[in-house]
């Protein structure tokens, strides 16, 4: 795998302004010192791995709802990571994550000199790896089959 990430050429990417709960920020204000109702799945496990990536990497979760709604949502889900709002934005577009609605992935970007680079990106789907819960289902002699993500399980 990085063999396959130091092959591909970063490709520049402009510095986005995104709106969050902490009022407006740009893509180079993520970097911070370091160099869908599926999505809450995967943001889920980033819960409980954001601080260990915190440590190595800036860290940030962008969706297209708006601050307000992205702290109501991620209170509920007792988030701890990071948020800001591509809405009003065309960085999903860009970044190959809408196709007639948000898609889920992830990119990774770094800053060489004045310029942010993305130097890998890839999009999160049903039992991929990014997401524990699918290799979990798939241990169940009768796997995920048909099951599919819920907001709210009653607890």
């Amino acid at each position: 795998m990085r063999d396959a990430q130091s092959a591909i050429e970063p490709e520049e990417v402009k510095d986005y302004t995104f709106r969050s709960a902490r009022g407006a920020m740009r893509l180079s204000d993520l970097f911070g010192d370091k160099e869908c109702r599926h999505c809450t799945l995967w943001a889920d496990a980033f819960n409980g791995v954001c601080d260990h990536l915190a440590d190595r990497a800036a860290f940030v979760v962008a969706s297209p709802d708006a601050p307000e709604r992205q702290t109501e949502f991620a209170a509920s889900w007792d988030w701890r990571f990071p948020m800001v709002s591509v809405e009003g934005t065309s960085f999903a577009q860009d970044m190959g994550y809408w196709r007639d609605g948000p898609l889920s992935g992830v990119s990774v970007f770094k800053r060489r000199g004045g310029k942010i680079l993305r130097v890998a990106d890839t999009s999160f789907s049903s039992g991929d790896d990014f997401c524990i819960v699918w290799h979990f289902l798939n241990l169940i002699p009768e796997g995920g089959g048909a099951w599919q993500p819920k907001y709210n399980y009653g607890t």
